[in-house]
């Protein structure tokens, strides 16, 4: 559904959310990658990206770090997602052919287009007071990658890797 880049800038942007004080607490990219089990090279990358789209702030030399440029409540997850990825804005069915749409619907074209609803509401509606809350409000806990027993580790949602001349 995504790649690499917006699933490191969600993880890095959640992990400020849970801290975030209104922007006391400032947190590195070492410790950001370091909670998240994220390469720390890709964590600064991605923090300058979202350093220049305004969705974090950051500064160097000591008590420097990054942390959110806004309540977490005011950014969404479509906020990153359009950072990194392409928006299709094509109607058209990727099983039809050039026929769906013109025609009856092809067999799938129902059921694609409730998974494209249900994945456009996630992105326009959940915010990162999501994390925030679950830690701060809920007391819940987040695992450090050294706790995740290797049989206990979540399935990514990331768009699936393809190799040149594989499928």
């Amino acid at each position: 559904m995504y790649g690499k880049a917006t699933e490191c800038s969600i993880a890095a942007l959640s992990r400020l959310a849970e801290v975030y004080d209104g922007g006391k607490t400032k947190l590195s990219a070492v410790q950001i990658a370091h909670h998240r089990n994220l390469l720390k090279p890709f964590v600064g990358k991605v923090l300058t990206t979202l350093s220049q789209a305004g969705l974090v702030h950051g500064s160097r030399g000591p008590g420097g770090g990054f942390c959110l440029a806004k309540h977490p409540a005011e950014i969404s997850i479509y906020d990153v997602f359009k950072l990194f990825e392409r928006e299709e804005d094509s109607d058209l069915c990727p099983f039809g052919g050039g026929i769906c749409g013109v025609g009856v619907n092809c067999a799938l074209h129902e059921k694609l287009a409730k998974v494209q609803d249900a994945v456009n509401h996630v992105l326009h509606e959940t915010t990162f007071e999501d994390f925030r809350a679950a830690v701060q409000d809920h007391g819940l806990k987040p695992t450090l990658p050294s706790e995740v027993e290797e049989h206990h580790k979540r399935e990514t949602y990331r768009a699936p890797y393809k190799r040149k001349g594989f499928p």
